[in-house]
């Protein structure tokens, strides 16, 4: 009985790991499919940013909300409802016979794809025990991992091959099979809050509050040259700013909050936090930079990207289940602080290797050491962020590390690109003029790269109807030098944000935390 219980358990796991890689994998694999959607939808990219921005908006609005539905109701059960909703959105996406169809089946996939993300780590924290769940819970950052590196891989060959619904098709089988083995093999977990009541204040301000912080992000890294103090930009981010601040205020005084604050007073879980903002500003922020680097300028297909940056995924596959047996006899704080540190080499790495004639030669082995620190820091975020934590409390812990790491990724987007034009345009500033030709149609190229920017840039500058200019090779000269300049920047931040975040964990988290202590002092 005890052997089967054992299969079970890990059958369990296979059923919630589905589930979380296929909610992370659909924040990315669209990428690399929206060449193909415009061209089936008759339409530009401009208008399919919303099938991005739509999954990535909702996907980050509801995960602390599908977390507290989940502690209270039973994890188990909103678990199950969303990966159903999940399958059944994925399937509407893929035949949607309108973009306005597929914005909003994106939106409501997403939230399926947040209740599984955000539930997964609290039920595979309450269906192991002892040394098995350090195991579980490394599998499943390696899961986490694999997930948010391989969209590219896996959406160029299915793009490449079956066209761009496959992208959504796929999430159907296999949603079916996890969600019945998720029926028949994962345990249920109390129903914490029978007796209490829906925070309905709480959810409808945190969802309003993030919805504007990450929107008002978002609209500036549409347009960079819009500034923070615009009324377009502004207006969301303080307001946003404002409602959650009145969230808080909220959850401190309302009988059953949404978020328990006190939480936040603990050392230890701020250090999580902090660790899990600094991978996504740093390392999954960086990915996207990394992508187009790989594609627009090297020449890379999304295939053959997508085969090169197992450079990074590749590690997650087996240093996930390594970090969690590891961290059962070893400090998980300094464990996380030295692989930071590894993937602070890493980026500076990148940087340095960053140059016109830059090939994956140059580039693997700063992608290696970036692969092993998301391979080992993001297991060893999962079972630290669940140390000292009620069980009444771990749906919500979960949900607030997810919530932290893709807000962390907005930002870092948005910050990394901000640093990127701002390089670009300097040093198409400084260079252009050196350039022989009028003044006048120098000054309308330079404007319309600086416009267009680091991606589109080189697009133009190797056009066509630019190839046949005079002056084409030095001004393409001039792009690309514009472009690293720029790429390394942001390599370089990306390298200080996860020192930074290294630090925050040496200063916050402890060694190993009391969860019965941590119980009494909450009952105080």
């Amino acid at each position: 009985m005890q052997k089967q219980t054992k299969i079970a358990r890990w059958i369990a796991l296979s059923a919630m790991g589905l589930g979380v890689f296929m909610g992370l994998l659909d924040v990315t694999v669209v990428n690399v499919a929206l060449p193909t959607m415009a061209k089936g939808f008759n339409t530009t990219f401009t208008d399919l940013q919303w099938v991005l921005n739509a999954y990535t908006l909702v996907y980050a609005v509801t995960l602390m909300i599908m977390s507290k539905l989940g502690d209270m109701y039973g994890r188990k059960k909103i678990f199950l409802g969303s990966m159903i909703l999940f399958v059944i959105a994925s399937a509407i996406n893929g035949m949607a016979p309108t973009l306005f169809i597929l914005d909003i089946s994106r939106g409501v996939q997403a939230v399926g794809g947040a209740g599984m993300m955000s539930l997964s780590m609290a039920l595979v924290a309450s269906n192991f025990e002892g040394k098995e769940r350090g195991l579980a819970l490394g599998i499943l950052g390696s899961i986490i991992g694999v997930s948010s590196a391989s969209g590219p891989l896996i959406g160029g060959y299915l793009v490449e091959h079956f066209g761009w619904p496959a992208i959504f098709y796929v999430n159907v089988p296999f949603g079916i099979i996890a969600v019945i083995l998720t029926l028949i093999y994962v345990r249920e977990t109390p129903s914490y809050g029978k007796n209490h009541k829906i925070d309905l204040i709480g959810m409808i301000l945190s969802a309003i509050g993030l919805f504007a912080v990450i929107y008002g992000l978002i609209v500036k890294e549409g347009h960079p040259h819009w500034s923070w103090t615009d009324s377009r930009v502004s207006s969301l981010l303080i307001g946003g700013i404002i409602v959650m601040v009145g969230f808080v205020f909220v959850e401190m005084r309302v009988e059953d909050p949404m978020v328990d604050i006190k939480m936040f007073k603990r050392p230890h879980f701020l250090g999580t936090i902090i660790v899990a903002f600094a991978l996504g500003s740093g390392i999954y922020a960086y990915n996207a930079f990394l992508t187009a680097l790989m594609q627009n300028y090297i020449g890379y297909s999304a295939v053959q990207t997508g085969v090169r940056q197992l450079a990074i995924s590749a590690w997650s596959l087996f240093l996930g289940p390594v970090a969690g047996i590891l961290s059962s006899r070893y400090s998980k704080k300094w464990m996380i602080v030295w692989s930071m540190l590894v993937g602070g080499v890493g980026f500076f790495l990148m940087a340095n290797s960053i140059s016109p004639t830059v090939t994956f030669v140059e580039l693997w082995p700063g992608m290696v050491l970036m692969g092993i620190a998301n391979g080992m820091v993001n297991p060893l975020l999962n079972t630290a962020g669940m140390e000292g934590t009620l069980p009444q409390d771990m749906g919500m812990v979960s949900g607030l590390l997810n919530v932290f790491r893709q807000f962390g990724t907005t930002v870092g987007v948005v910050g990394l690109g901000l640093i990127q034009d701002a390089q670009y345009e300097s040093h198409l500033n400084a260079h252009m003029p050196n350039l022989e030709m009028p003044a006048k149609i120098m000054n309308n190229i330079k404007d319309v790269l600086i416009n267009a920017g680091p991606f589109s840039g080189h697009t133009i500058a190797f056009s066509t109807r630019m190839n046949h200019m005079p002056f084409a090779a030095p001004l393409q000269k001039i792009v690309i030098h514009a472009y690293d300049n720029g790429m390394a920047a942001v390599a370089v931040t990306s390298g200080i944000i996860v020192v930074v975040g290294a630090i925050g964990a040496a200063i916050l988290m402890k060694n190993h935390v009391d969860s019965v202590h941590l119980e009494v002092k909450q009952k105080k």
